[in-house]
C-alpha cells in the first residue's frame, strides 16, 4: 500500500500546488515580525523631560528657542547618566509662574548655583521630543514606570510559552488546517484590540493572548507546509518558510517608517491578517494527519487534488493510501526519559541552555541596538537583512560540513562580536551596528540549527517531548530579556553585552560537547542515542523535517 510520500513522488514533491501553499503561508510567517519584535517601534522611547506648569508661557513670553528653554529650565543637561536621569526623571522645585524670574538664567534671583535648588520627581507628565507617539509616550511608561515597556515585551514571550502547551494539541488533535484558522482568527482580533486600548491594563492583557496564539498561526503553517512536500525538499522548504519571517522583519521597518503613530502601526500590522482567513478554501487539510485520523478518504480527496494542480495523473492504488506506522512511537514517553542515561542527560541540559542562550542573544541584539542605535529605521533594517545570508550558510554547510561546528561557530562569533562592541567608542556608531549585524547572523544560525540538532539526538519515541521541553527554554528566555536588556542599561550601557558575549561564548564551547549527527541515522532506541557517536550512516533512513515550536522564525 503506498504512504503519502510514495504518492508525492508520482504527482510533484514540490509542483505548482507546493508552491502555490509554500507562497500562501509564507505570509504568515512574515506576519510574525511584528508580534515578535514590534516592541522596537510600538514602544521607541523619544528624549524626554518634565512638563512644568508655567514654563511654556515664561517661554514665550521671554522668546525662547527651545535649546534655551531647556538649558534654563531643565536640571542636569549632559551625557552622563546621572545627568540624564536628572533630565529626564526629576525638575526643579520651582514655581514658574512668579513674576521675579526674569528671561536671562531665571532661575539665577533664587540661588547662586542652580545646583543647589531642591529637586522633585516629575509630577505633571512629560515633554517628549518626537514626531510620532509610542505606548511609552501615551501612557508615560519612564522613568519609575519603564519597567512596563519591559513587560509589555515579556507578556508576548510569556504568551508564546503557555499557547505552545495547548497550540500542539489541538493541531494533533483537530488539525493543522483548523488549528491555523482559529489561531489565525484570534490572532487578528487580539491585535485589532491591542491597537484600541484605552489603558495600559487592557493593552497588555491583549498583547498577552496574541503571544498565546500567533505563535501556534505560525507552527501550523510551518507543519502544513512542510506536510504537503516531498520528503526530498522538508529541510530546504522549512529553512525559506523561517527565512520569509526576515521578510516580514525587513517590511516592518518600511511600514513602521512610513507610520510613526503606534496605534496606526499596530492596526496596519493586524488588519491584513485577516485575509489569512481565506485560506480556508484555498489551502487543505494535511493528508498525512488525514491519515492519522484513520479518514482516508479525505486524504485520497486531498491528494487528487495536489495531482491534479501539478498537471499529473495519481496513482492507480490512490485508494489503498495508507500511514506508516512506528512501533516504537507506541512507547509512552515521559519527562524522566530525557534524563535517565548520562549522554541522554547532558544532551538535554546542554540543547536547554542553546536554547536559552540563543534566545537571550537573538532578541536581545534587536533590543540593544534599538535602544542605543543612531537612526531607529535604518539599525533595523541592516541588522534583518544578514539573517538572508544566514539561511544561505545553513543550506550550504549543513550537508558538507555538517551541524555541530557551525553552530558552535556561530555562538563563538555573536559572543565575541558583543564583548568588543563593549570597547568601540560610540562614535564609530557605523561599527558597532556591524559587529552587532554579526551577532545577529549568528544567533540566526544557532535558532535553525538548534532545531534540526535537537530532533536528531534523541530516540523516536522521546523526540517531540524533547522537542517541547528544550525549546520552551526559547519562551523563557524571551521573557527574561527585556528585563535583560532595559535594566542593566540603566545601570551601564554595555552591561548587557557582557551578559550576551558571555552566554554566547559559553554556548559556543559547550556545543562542541554535542555529538555530530550529519550523515547519521536516527537514533530510534535510547541505546542507540547513547551511542551516536559510534553509529554509522544510513543512505534515506528516518528523513527528518522538524516540526518545532520555537519562539521566533525561528522568529519565530
Amino acid at each position: 500500500m503506498p504512504t503519502v510520500d510514495d504518492v508525492l513522488e508520482q504527482v510533484g514533491e514540490f509542483g505548482w500546488f507546493q508552491k502555490q501553499a509554500f507562497l500562501l503561508l509564507c505570509l504568515i510567517s512574515a506576519s510574525l515580525a511584528p508580534i515578535y519584535v514590534g516592541i522596537i517601534f510600538l514602544g521607541f522611547t523619544p528624549d524626554h523631560y518634565c512638563q512644568s506648569p508655567g514654563v511654556a508661557e515664561l517661554s514665550q513670553r521671554c522668546g525662547w528657542s527651545l535649546a534655551e528653554e531647556m538649558n534654563y529650565t531643565v536640571p542636569g543637561l549632559g551625557s552622563a547618566d546621572e545627568a540624564s536621569f536628572l533630565s529626564q526623571c526629576m525638575q526643579y522645585e520651582v514655581d514658574w509662574n512668579q513674576s521675579t524670574l526674569g528671561c536671562v538664567d531665571p532661575l539665577s534671583s533664587l540661588a547662586a548655583n542652580r545646583s543647589h535648588l531642591p529637586l522633585r520627581p516629575c509630577r505633571h507628565g512629560w515633554v517628549y521630543d518626537t514626531p510620532g507617539s509610542s505606548i511609552v509616550t501615551e501612557f508615560n511608561l519612564v522613568c519609575g514606570d519603564s519597567w512596563k515597556v519591559d513587560l509589555f515585551q515579556s507578556c508576548v514571550n510569556l504568551g508564546f510559552f503557555l499557547g505552545s502547551l495547548v497550540v500542539g494539541y489541538i493541531a494533533d488533535r483537530f488539525g493543522r488546517k483548523l488549528c491555523l484558522m482559529g489561531t489565525t482568527l484570534v490572532t487578528s482580533l487580539s491585535g485589532v484590540l491591542t491597537a484600541v486600548a484605552p489603558d495600559y491594563t487592557s493593552m497588555l492583557l491583549f498583547r498577552l493572548l496574541q503571544g498565546m496564539v500567533s505563535k501556534g498561526s505560525w507552527v501550523s503553517g510551518y507543519t502544513l507546509i512542510t506536510e504537503f512536500v516531498g520528503s526530498e525538499y522538508r529541510r530546504t522548504t522549512a529553512i525559506l518558510y523561517q527565512m520569509a519571517f526576515t521578510v516580514g522583519l525587513v517590511a516592518l521597518a518600511g511600514v513602521a517608517y512610513a507610520i510613526p503613530h503606534w496605534r496606526w502601526l499596530q492596526l496596519a500590522v493586524s488588519l491584513p491578517t485577516f485575509l489569512f482567513l481565506l485560506y480556508y478554501w484555498c489551502v487543505p487539510e494535511s493528508p498525512r494527519w488525514l491519515l492519522s485520523q484513520k479518514r482516508t478518504t479525505q486524504a485520497v480527496r486531498v491528494m487528487e487534488q495536489i495531482a491534479q494542480k501539478n498537471g499529473k495523473l495519481p496513482p492507480a492504488d490512490l485508494k489503498m493510501l495508507c500511514v506508516e506506522e512506528d512501533i516504537s512511537e507506541k512507547q509512552s514517553p515521559s519527562f524522566a526519559d530525557l534524563f535517565r542515561t548520562p549522554n541522554l542527560r547532558k544532551h538535554t541540559l546542554i540543547l536547554m541552555y542553546l536554547w536559552f542562550s540563543c534566545a537571550v542573544l537573538y532578541q536581545g541584539l534587536i533590543m540593544h541596538v534599538g535602544a542605543t542605535g543612531g537612526n531607529l529605521y535604518l539599525d533595523f533594517l541592516y541588522s534583518s537583512l544578514v539573517e538572508f545570508p544566514a539561511a544561505f550558510i545553513i543550506l550550504a554547510t549543513i550537508d558538507r560540513i555538517g551541524r555541530i561546528y557551525p553552530m558552535a561557530v556561530s555562538n563563538l562569533v555573536a559572543g565575541a562580536a558583543c564583548l568588543i562592541m563593549i570597547f568601540i567608542p560610540q562614535e564609530l556608531h557605523w561599527l558597532n551596528v556591524t559587529l552587532a549585524c554579526l551577532g545577529r547572523m549568528g544567533a540566526t544560525i544557532i535558532l535553525q540549527m538548534v532545531c534540526l540538532v535537537n530532533a536528531e539526538l534523541y530516540p523516536t519515541f522521546v523526540r517531540n517531548l524533547a522537542m517541547m521541553v528544550c525549546s520552551a527554554l526559547c519562551d523563557l528566555g524571551g521573557i527574561f530579556t527585556p528585563f535583560m536588556v532595559f535594566r542593566l542599561m540603566e545601570v551601564w550601557q554595555a552591561l548587557p553585552l557582557i551578559l550576551f558575549g558571555v552566554l554566547g561564548l559559553s554556548a559556543g564551547v559547550m556545543t562542541f560537547l554535542l555529538p555530530e549527527t550529519k550523515g547519521v541515522a536516527l537514533p530510534e532506541t535510547v541505546e542507540e542515542a547513547e551511542n551516536l557517536r559510534r553509529r554509522k550512516s544510513k543512505p534515506k533512513e528516518n528523513t527528518i523535517y522538524l516540526q518545532v515550536q520555537t519562539g521566533k522564525s525561528p522568529g519565530p
